[in-house]
């Protein structure tokens, strides 16, 4: 699916439920699946907390695409590992194609003046990952396409909310509308990195 596409049926949509996004106070229904949260322990990209957490957004964001993928297969291992009745998992194969173009958060909202005048409004990043679901011995595998929002703070950048939107899969399926996604799986998986990544212990080349 084109990207452009993408983008703006994700504003068009968020839009419509009337979402204000950059006031912060988000109260939103949760569309994606609970799973209790997962501590990420081990990890072959950690090192001593020697390193620093990139202040960039591009930098930040090529380091986090290339560990999702681990961080987010841990934490579908350990879920599945508390429940081994589920006959139905995912895999994570890649996590790439970032964009940083932002989306206007306050058209059609005219008592939303938030984004103007906060003088630091959270970052936005838009990237898709490639996964694998296995069901019934089948596999199947689809594009997700997110919507991150990032705020940086005094200690460290901090995951603020995300959309996710499943696309079409090689089973024919139709995309899905963009759901919050921020306790997903993959919302999981960058909370624990950023989480790592302000301790110091993410390895910095690429």
């Amino acid at each position: 699916m084109n990207r452009i596409k993408l983008r703006k049926l994700l504003l068009f949509t968020c839009l419509g439920l009337q979402i204000a996004l950059p006031t912060y106070g988000l109260n939103i229904d949760k569309y994606s699946s609970k799973i209790n949260p997962i501590a990420n322990r081990a990890s072959s990209n950690l090192l001593p907390s020697s390193s620093t957490c990139p202040s960039d957004i591009t930098t930040l964001t090529s380091l986090l695409l290339r560990d999702l993928p681990s961080y987010g297969n841990r934490i579908i291992q350990r879920a599945r590992r508390l429940n081994r009745s589920v006959d139905e998992f995912s895999y994570i194969i890649i996590a790439g194609r970032p964009e940083f173009e932002p989306l206007p958060l306050n058209l059609g909202q005219s008592n939303v003046t938030a984004s103007i005048t906060d003088p630091n409004p959270p970052q936005q990043v838009f990237f898709t990952t490639l996964e694998r679901q296995y069901t019934g011995g089948k596999a199947i595998e689809f594009q997700t396409f997110h919507w991150l929002f990032l705020t940086h703070t005094e200690s460290g950048w901090r995951l603020a909310m995300m959309f996710t939107r499943l696309g079409s899969t090689s089973g024919g399926n139709p995309p899905t509308p963009p759901r919050e996604s921020s306790n997903s799986i993959i919302g999981q998986g960058v909370t624990i990195w950023l989480r790592d990544c302000r301790a110091g212990a993410i390895r910095g080349n690429l």
